[in-house]
């Protein structure tokens, strides 16, 4: 079976309080007629502290997009390699073990995307495959997961590299005065995370089945406009309330293994603010305990996208995990409105590795088994 190993977190070293976000808002918006529902709005997050790639000052100046995209990709390739040297050692592997590498952003665009350099810089074999995920937002991070899953699957030897990249600080737009946008700028924070899905061995997360619910209508209730200064973020008011209608499809997923999705020993869940947890816990019967990890990310990092499962996986990591075949449910949640859902146990003991599949390569031009 498949192993979801152990993440490697990396956050950038400029740090924002809550009160330094509130007290800029009454600064930059002191005659914005929504202002006291904006800083309710924020202060209500629960986020005490988020992580920036570049300082305050720096961040309210907007250059221009191709300015900002610029940074987006200087950046990721400074900080990303060190995230993914330790991914691949918690999982013990090296970067010619990787047979694929999923890249989750919704923050910055490229093209080709950072895996063909990944591929080119860090040793990875040419035959690697590449899988960018860039729609799906927050619940990309639980997509990722899928899709490694998905590939294990069908190629039982092969190991998956994810790597999530989110500097949502690089979509600050300063002239977007909707509730919706002052509410993100202090909600969300950046964070790189990179995690190792192995297909044989590994210690960490066994995975046993995944899928992804959508709900019908919802499309437009998180989503970007792009113009000409990037991309603006689109927040309905709805969205809390979301819950009623994904915690249903968590209890269907749960039901398809005969596992009770109030009663599972772990539970791993995107962050998306308060309501989304503490609804989460009222519609499963769950007490707030169960959402510490989550918890924990939102308020040391804020919204970090697609790394908030992983910020709270590695959190998981770090109290011990869980005892041996314990059963946990792995959710993350973004446009759509999508869930894209895991279920798996824990593995405390690491299974016994098969030997090496022999993998198809090229020698001279033509192919050869390696």
């Amino acid at each position: 079976m498949a192993t979801l190993c152990r993440p490697a977190i990396a956050v950038p070293e400029h740090v924002i309080t809550c009160e330094q976000t509130l007290d800029l808002a009454r600064e930059l918006h002191a005659d914005h007629p929504q202002l006291p529902l904006a800083l309710r709005l924020i202060a209500n997050t629960g986020v005490q502290t988020r992580h920036l790639v570049r300082p305050i000052e720096e961040t309210l100046r907007h250059p221009g997009f191709t300015a900002r995209n610029a940074r987006y990709e200087s950046e990721a390739k400074t900080r990303v390699p060190e995230a993914v040297c330790r991914a691949l050692a918690h999982a013990e592997l090296t970067p010619r073990d990787i047979d694929m590498i999923v890249y989750v952003s919704c923050t910055g665009f490229m093209m080709p995307s950072m895996t063909a350099w990944l591929i080119n810089t860090m040793g990875f074999r040419p035959q690697t495959r590449q899988l960018p995920i860039a729609q799906l937002g927050c619940a990309a991070g639980g997509a990722a997961i899928n899709r490694a899953h998905d590939f294990c699957t069908a190629y039982p030897q092969a190991n998956v590299l994810i790597v999530c990249c989110e500097f949502c600080s690089l979509c600050y737009q300063p002239t977007d005065l909707a509730v919706g946008n002052l509410l993100s700028n202090g909600l969300f924070g950046d964070a790189i995370a990179a995690a190792v899905v192995r297909g044989r061995g590994g210690t960490g997360v066994r995975l046993d089945h995944n899928g992804s619910h959508l709900v019908p209508g919802t499309e437009d209730w998180i989503s970007y406009a792009v113009r000409d200064t990037g991309f603006h973020f689109m927040l309905d008011k709805r969205v809390p309330g979301t819950m009623a209608d994904l915690a249903p499809a968590l209890r269907d997923m749960a039901f398809l293994r005969k596992w009770n999705i109030s009663e599972l020993d772990f539970y791993i869940v995107h962050a998306g603010g308060p309501r989304i947890l503490d609804d989460l816990c009222t519609h499963l019967n769950l007490p707030p305990a169960m959402f510490r990890y989550s918890r924990a990310t939102l308020t040391e990092r804020g919204n970090i996208a697609s790394a908030v499962i992983f910020d709270a996986l590695e959190r998981f990591f770090d109290d011990g995990g869980a005892d041996h075949a314990a059963q946990g449910v792995i959710a993350g949640f973004g446009p759509g409105i999508t869930a894209e859902i895991t279920l798996g146990t824990w593995s405390a003991t690491e299974e016994p590795a098969r030997p090496a599949a022999r993998r198809l390569t090229t020698v001279r031009g033509r192919p050869a088994l390696a």
